[in-house]
């Protein structure tokens, strides 16, 4: 999508998910969006931490370049103080996520054969972990192998990150949110070493697991299915249904390019397959 949009303002997931809840999502008969906090906001775009320097200049994968339109776009109506980290409980669910999301495609790897159980003593961290379920259940069945060696990980790195965002907190004595916000670092996340371990499981699991070919086979089906669809929408915009195809007559092509990127953006895998197939009676087989 990034690439289709490149030339009208470029596409960014997670400022995308500031635009679904504050603009598309279309519920209140006197305001767009879903009329969330500021708090909710904040925590949805910056997450991750600020998105701009003291400078005003953007950090991070941002730097270098300008922000993502959603993000320059809401903040015209509203400030959400993007060179400050953002709460607690925003930090807190930014690296629930980072965990979920090595557990998550850990298990998938192993249970879709991209990866072998054995496989994980490449790794320091991972070869622990099944050096300790090997010993203590010996002769256990795979399924249940698998279960034990991901649910240990994600009590690993949970117990840690508890731990490590305790000591934090007792360094910074925070007496309110907005001391957490100035705080100018994280204050929930890894110790230095569970970092470096966690870095170490998500470069195998890039190597082994993302850039699996079967994995960048279907990623490349996936992408033409974008692509033909931007393209096709762009050249004829009416054959969107409603009410993406109203009102087309006042837009230009920036303006066009976005609702097409907005509508291509919200569909579901199966939708936007479905959709290939009526447009070009024909949809890959994703298997």
């Amino acid at each position: 999508m990034h690439e289709c949009m490149a030339p009208f303002g470029g596409f960014d997931h997670n400022a995308q998910s500031l635009r679904v809840v504050t603009h598309l999502e279309q519920r209140y008969a006197e305001f767009d969006g879903l009329n969330l906090s500021w708090e909710t906001l904040e925590g949805l775009v910056k997450h991750n931490g600020p998105l701009l320097g003291p400078d005003g200049a953007p950090l991070g994968k941002f730097a270098g370049a300008s922000l993502p339109f959603a993000i320059r776009h809401y903040a015209e109506r509203q400030d959400l103080r993007l060179d400050t980290w953002p709460s607690a409980e925003a930090q807190a669910a930014a690296i629930a996520d980072d965990i979920a999301y090595d557990a998550h495609d850990l298990d998938d790897g192993m249970r879709a054969g991209l990866i072998d159980i054995d496989d994980l003593r490449e790794v320091p961290f991972l070869a622990g972990i099944l050096g300790e379920v090997e010993q203590r259940y010996p002769g256990l069945e795979k399924s249940r192998k698998i279960h034990e060696i991901v649910r240990r990980s994600i009590t690993r790195m949970v117990e840690d990150v508890i731990a490590e965002a305790l000591r934090r907190l007792g360094e910074v004595e925070p007496a309110s949110v907005e001391d957490i916000r100035l705080a100018g670092r994280c204050m929930v996340g890894f110790s230095d070493p569970m970092a470096a371990a966690e870095k170490d499981v998500k470069r195998f699991l890039f190597a082994r697991v993302y850039r699996h070919e079967d994995v960048l086979a279907v990623r490349r089906l996936v992408a033409d299915v974008v692509r033909n669809l931007f393209a096709r929408f762009m050249s004829d915009p009416e054959l969107m249904p409603r009410p993406w195809s109203l009102g087309l007559g006042g837009l230009d092509d920036q303006q066009l390019a976005r609702r097409v990127c907005d509508y291509i953006a919200g569909m579901t895998d199966r939708y936007a397959i479905d959709e290939h197939r009526r447009l070009f009676d024909a949809a890959p087989e994703l298997g």
